[in-house]
């Protein structure tokens, strides 16, 4: 069972299948959290299709993965039977599911599609699961300049909406919108070591999208 049934339909209809690993993630990684062992532990959050495994199996580091949507895990496990006990389908924003503490915990694009309230949750239990000076690294966290925001209607608290009626969010729940202070807040408890914010527009074709998200790297101090 699924805990997330929107994006349980979204890929076993064959969308968001990203399978290559996504660039701003490998460069913060090999910056701020280039592993040094083999004993260096990764938890992504929300692996979706797996775009970023095959990165962290180069690495030969220990890697583990929470996936909300159970078929899409299902087909992880197929693909990386060598991680058949390393892939999880559940709900990240309650449980963390796996013994020991971590080097690194990432996240493209999953945590930012819940509530605030869940986003400090998850937050909280994952500096709980950290290593002191381990890393948390947050790929395209969207931002409040994403020109589609305004095609949902408001849920649950300022920064969280819901229902869109086209556009990039449209059939995928909820999704939540941060601006600097917010993640700062968000994240009182690490040290941000790197914020930035990106926003494309394409000229030509021209289109009235504006895309806008966050990168970070959050470190938890000793």
């Amino acid at each position: 069972m699924s805990f997330c049934e929107e994006w349980d339909v979204t890929y076993q209809q064959g969308s968001q299948m990203s399978v290559w690993p996504w660039s701003d993630l490998v460069s913060l990684v090999m910056r701020y959290a280039r592993p040094l062992s083999k004993e260096f532990r990764v938890l992504e959050l929300g692996c979706g299709a797996g775009a970023n495994i095959r990165f962290f199996r180069e690495l030969g580091v220990q890697y583990y993965g929470i996936e909300g949507s159970s078929h899409i895990v299902e087909q992880l496990k197929k693909r990386f039977p060598e991680l058949e006990n390393q892939l999880v389908a559940g709900d990240f924003t309650k449980e963390l599911f796996f013994e020991g503490d971590f080097d690194l915990i990432v996240d493209r694009s999953s945590l930012t599609h819940n509530p605030t309230i869940d986003i400090r949750e998850c937050l909280n239990m994952a500096f709980d699961k950290m290593k002191s000076g381990a890393k948390f690294i947050g790929i395209d966290w969207f931002s409040m300049e994403h020109s589609d925001r305004h095609k949902g209607r408001p849920v649950d608290d300022d920064y969280t909406y819901t229902d869109f009626s086209e556009g990039q969010f449209s059939g995928i729940g909820k999704v939540h919108f941060s601006d600097a202070e917010h993640l700062k807040d968000v994240f009182k408890r690490f040290n941000i070591l790197h914020l930035e914010q990106k926003i494309y527009q394409r000229v030509i074709p021209k289109t009235e999208l504006k895309f806008a998200s966050w990168n970070l790297v959050a470190e938890k101090m000793s």
